[in-house]
Order: structure tokens, then C-alpha cells, then sequence
């Protein structure tokens, strides 16, 4: 008997919108991580890219539970001594909200060329319009 591999032809590649509004920022990352992986498909496999598009709309409305909109912090290093730089969440959402959505689930997916090639089918904007209805993604609903 033969172990059935799956091919990259035989997945149709589908499209998702979810809606950021009100959502708390750590489900809605998971959620979103485990459709680019293509957790939800029965052919399922880690080491295989057989996840779909995800378009997230309304970043700018996100929830943030507890105290984490004043003291999340991120850091970035130039590499330069004294080059380590801390930013409030509150300032990355004031400049770029995409940016935290972002961050959040290229943390739950692999740090190889697979999470790379993953989060390049995650498209997120700010606001509630967004550039893919040629694609006719469909609504994904994360939560209650």
C-alpha cells in the first residue's frame, strides 16, 4: 500500500476576509495562522504550503485585552551598539496597524522558507476597503 502525497495541483487555492473589528488581536492571529498552514484541510501536512489567501480588513479597530495597549512593547536592533530601539503598541497602531497583525502571526507560523512563502499570502489593511474582490474572497468569521 502507498502513502497518498499530496500535490500542489489537486489543493484550489481559495480566498478568506476576515474582519478585524472588536476581535482580540491573539485569536484572531491563530486563526488566521492556521488557514495560511491549512490546518483546516483533511490533507494536511507541516511540511507542505497548502494554505489559503487571507485578506484582513479594519486593522485599526483591534482589541487589545488588559493593560496591553499601554505596556506591549516591540524592539528592533540596527545591529549598532546602543542600536536597540523599544516602541509602544499604541505607536505602531497610530503609524501602521497592519504592522501588529503582522508581527502576531508571522510569530505562529515555521521561521523557515515555508513561514516566509505563508506570509505572503496574508494581506492586511487598515481600513474596511481593500483591492482583492476580483479574487471573490470569502467571510471568514473569528470568534463569538
Amino acid at each position: 500500500m502507498r502513502t497518498h502525497t499530496v500535490k500542489k495541483a489537486d489543493i484550489p487555492g481559495e480566498w478568506y476576509v476576515v474582519d478585524a473589528d472588536n476581535k482580540p488581536l491573539g485569536r484572531l492571529a491563530t486563526q488566521v495562522a492556521g488557514i495560511l498552514k491549512g490546518k483546516h484541510r483533511p490533507e494536511y501536512s507541516p511540511h507542505f504550503d497548502l494554505g489559503d489567501c487571507v485578506v484582513v480588513v479594519n486593522a485599526e479597530k483591534i482589541y487589545l485585552s488588559g493593560k496591553k495597549g499601554q505596556q506591549k512593547t516591540y524592539w528592533k536592533y540596527s545591529g549598532y551598539p546602543a542600536g536597540l530601539r523599544f516602541r509602544n503598541i499604541q505607536e505602531i497602531m497610530q503609524k501602521d496597524p497592519s504592522r501588529v497583525i503582522r508581527h502576531a502571526v508571522k510569530g505562529m507560523l515555521p521561521s523557515n522558507r515555508l513561514g516566509r512563502r505563508l506570509m505572503k499570502k496574508l494581506k492586511v489593511y487598515a481600513g474596511p476597503k481593500h483591492p482583492h474582490a476580483a479574487q471573490k474572497p470569502k467571510a471568514l468569521t473569528i470568534g463569538k
